[in-house]
């Protein structure tokens, strides 16, 4: 593929119509579209369709955008890199980080400190999304690591590594206008409003079993994804949640919630996950020394692999 006839389409995409391309590129109209054409030809696909002046994507076309978007960007990087090869001043390194939305964010900032930290300056470039998406990325060398809250699964055509970076026990927490003085933990939370994880999140399972055996019936009022937005919707008395015990200070203080009791035998565990040429960079190494010690309080040497 001419990376070329890609930048062709790439403003055009951006522009909204092939005189508005030529315009920017500084080249007529029918130079842009038959370099376009080209490109067209040689994806076997159409990327633009005509809509009155202008000119509208594809679906195909709204596909190669996005991968366009990150190759030029990726492009950019690699100019100011080499740019800054001849200052004194290192220039900070991008490191990528994909981080599953089922992890509070106050615990992937306190394992990702570390490499704010680092003896080389390195600007941190955070991806949020769901555990497959994210893999999808790694898979394509888009991001360097991802930390989520369960291995690589098995039987992907990607040759990875895992890593568990600890594990805490599961509290459970409320506004303090709902917890309920009359019960004590965990008969509080039987027919009260509890809010919870969505089922793609590893501890749902376990939360799930956890009530069937203590023959508690609470009445589920919301499943989430995004753990930050569960805790908005606890902030605002909507219910019960559960959050990784080892954050309880920092939950409690940002949301105005108190903790009313945990669970020592049903663990939220994280793990970081990376491509096998990965393992050595020194930031993933960062991680996984910070996440041992001054998160998880691990003696060096005991991390799980997976």
């Amino acid at each position: 593929m001419n990376l070329k006839h890609l930048r062709y389409f790439w403003v055009t995409a951006r522009a909204g119509s092939v005189a508005a391309a030529g315009k920017q590129l500084h080249l007529t109209p029918q130079t842009v579209s038959a370099q376009i054409k080209l490109l067209e030809r040689d994806l076997g696909t159409t990327l633009f369709i005509p809509v009155g002046r202008g000119l509208e994507l594809t679906e195909a076309g709204r596909l190669a955008l996005s991968y366009a978007d990150e190759i030029f960007a990726l492009s950019q990087d690699m100019v100011s890199s080499l740019r800054a090869t001849g200052v004194k001043e290192q220039a900070a390194a991008t490191f990528r980080v994909g981080i599953s939305n089922v992890l509070p964010k106050s615990l992937s900032h306190r394992l990702l400190l570390s490499l704010r930290k680092s003896a080389k300056p390195v600007r941190l470039v955070c991806r949020d999304g769901t555990i497959e998406a994210l893999l999808g990325e790694l898979a394509l060398h888009r991001i360097e690591m991802m930390l989520a809250d369960r291995p690589m699964p098995a039987g992907l055509a990607v040759r990875g590594h895992s890593r568990k970076l600890g594990e805490s026990a599961l509290a459970f927490f409320a506004s303090p206008r709902l917890a309920r003085q009359d019960a004590g933990f965990p008969a509080c939370l039987n027919e009260a409003p509890l809010l919870l994880p969505g089922q793609n999140a590893a501890v749902r399972g376990e939360i799930d079993r956890w009530l069937g055996e203590a023959r508690l019936y609470p009445r589920v009022v919301g499943e989430f994804d995004d753990s930050a937005l569960m805790k908005v919707f606890a902030q605002a008395g909507e219910g019960y949640f559960p959050a990784p015990a080892i954050i309880s200070d920092e939950i409690c203080a940002r949301y105005g919630v108190i903790e009313v009791g945990r669970l020592d035998d049903v663990r939220d565990a994280v793990w970081l996950i990376s491509t096998e040429r990965r393992i050595q960079q020194p930031e993933v190494d960062a991680v996984l020394k910070a996440a041992r010690s001054a998160v998880f309080n691990i003696p060096a040497g005991s991390e799980t692999a997976g």
